[in-house]
């Protein structure tokens, strides 16, 4: 990039309002949130806030009893703070890319560590997958959201959407690279030793995630999470 002046460099980066919504992207990287009322987000998230802004870390039974007893299970979950009151908070996640998806009554699936940011209207339920507590350490959580609303997801780099039809068969993907899935999929956990020196190399075997039936999965050029082996 070209030496900029410093006028150059402030007219470039300065915040803009491109549309109405309560989200809006500064950048791929920084989120905006246009708070006016309650908005929930990932805690440790915000970098950057105006105005009158209260911050509260999620309680243990807001999510309900079942996502705390979930949450007990797993040694995990998807770490929550709200932020009330009316102002603007900017948000982001190590840099990595935001993606803004609009619910109109659609449900989907998001790895719990890539939630960013859902608006009051969305509803959340932690699900764990069965069959991983016995291969993984701390489990395997994601998040079901469902309702009307904007939900703030994340992945590193550009991710990277493919479908999943009775007609094409089944689709494999890294638990670690694994970003998102449709609401209608029901992913199993596969194991394939014969794979193991490209697959879960924290554990010695490969550990997949199997996506069978009519949807989609959105996948991510990164693997997050070494998986470990429960001792």
């Amino acid at each position: 990039m070209a030496v900029q002046t410093l006028q150059e460099f402030l007219s470039h980066s300065k915040e803009k309002d491109a549309s109405g919504d309560a989200f809006e992207l500064e950048s791929p990287h920084l989120l905006e949130v246009r708070l006016n009322g309650l908005v929930w987000a990932k805690a440790g998230a915000m970098v950057a806030r105006k105005g009158e802004v209260k911050f509260t870390r999620q309680g243990l039974l807001e999510q309900g009893l079942g996502n705390l007893l979930k949450k007990a299970v797993s040694g995990e979950g998807m770490q929550l703070m709200k932020m009330e009151g009316s102002g603007r908070v900017y948000l982001a996640d190590g840099g990595k890319k935001i993606t803004l998806l609009r619910l109109a009554g659609e449900a989907i699936f998001v790895n719990g560590n890539d939630v960013l940011a859902i608006e009051s209207t969305v509803e959340n339920q932690i699900t764990m997958m069965r069959r991983v507590a016995g291969m993984l350490s701390g489990g395997l959580f994601n998040v079901r959201l469902s309702g009307h609303g904007i939900v703030a997801i994340t992945s590193h780099y550009e991710p990277l959407t493919l479908p999943v039809s009775a007609q094409t068969g089944p689709v494999f993907t890294d638990p670690n690279a694994t970003v998102a899935w449709s609401g209608g999929l029901t992913p199993e956990i596969v194991t394939d030793i014969s794979f193991g020196t490209l697959f879960g190399r924290g554990s010695g075997e490969s550990i997949q995630l199997r996506f069978a039936g009519e949807g989609w999965v959105v996948v991510q050029p990164y693997e997050e999470v070494v998986l470990q082996a429960k001792e």
